[in-house]
């Protein structure tokens, strides 16, 4: 029974590691693009073997003009949830979605919404002491798949999937997640890799890029 109870306990500050470690990469990015930052940023994490202004351009949608997202649709890993919007924490982190609501996701609302032209980011964990949470099987997402979004303005922006990646917290890929490729894209975050007990979060980021193939029309799905 004692080692039933560590068990959700542990998971429940893995869930909270979510925050640390989109939080770190944020910073990081401050640090890239010379924003100044209210604490100091970490060191910035090695560069990506293939950089966003590397990558050939995916055949894209013309962007949409801005328009919150309301919700996410994921039909290959049974997603389904509305969109939270999070912003940044009294310290300057990102916010992440709070455990109470962890069946839902968040976009970051300072960046680009989903279907406008830039990185949109969305963050939901992957689990909690009571089970799995909403991005509990992000890895399991191909490229190929397709993610839909519900946006305010009635139009459903369609993305396509390119990757599926792992990185080690410590190489969070700053420049590729949040620096804008020129054209529509969505970046879905969660934890992932080995759960280590004596930090109390994942090791891993899991992330699933995508770039949008179609803007939909209003009431589209």
């Amino acid at each position: 029974m004692k080692g039933h109870g560590q068990r959700p306990r542990a998971l429940a500050a893995a869930a909270v590691g979510l925050s640390g470690l989109v939080a770190a990469a944020f910073f990081a990015f401050q640090a890239v693009q010379g924003h100044p930052a209210d604490a100091a940023p970490p060191t910035p994490p090695a560069p990506d073997a293939t950089s966003a202004a590397e990558a050939p351009e995916p055949s894209t949608a013309p962007a949409l003009p801005r328009s919150a997202p309301l919700r996410l649709d994921v039909a290959r890993i049974g997603v389904r949830t509305p969109l939270m919007p999070l912003a940044k924490n009294a310290d300057q982190t990102v916010e992440t979605p709070p455990l109470s609501r962890a069946q839902e996701a968040g976009w970051y609302r300072l960046g680009p919404p989903p279907g406008s032209r830039g990185a949109s980011v969305i963050i939901g964990h992957v689990d909690t002491a009571s089970g799995p949470a909403v991005f509990s099987r992000l890895g399991e997402l191909r490229p190929g798949d397709l993610a839909r979004v519900l946006r305010a303005d009635g139009r459903t922006a369609v993305f396509r999937i390119d990757s599926v990646e792992r990185f080690d917290k410590d190489r969070f890929p700053t420049r590729r997640v949040y620096t804008d490729p020129g054209y529509p894209a969505i970046r879905l975050i969660t934890c992932g890799g080995r759960f280590d007990r004596g930090s109390g979060h994942y090791t891993d980021n899991v992330i699933a890029f995508g770039h949008l193939v179609r803007p939909g029309g209003e009431g589209a799905a």
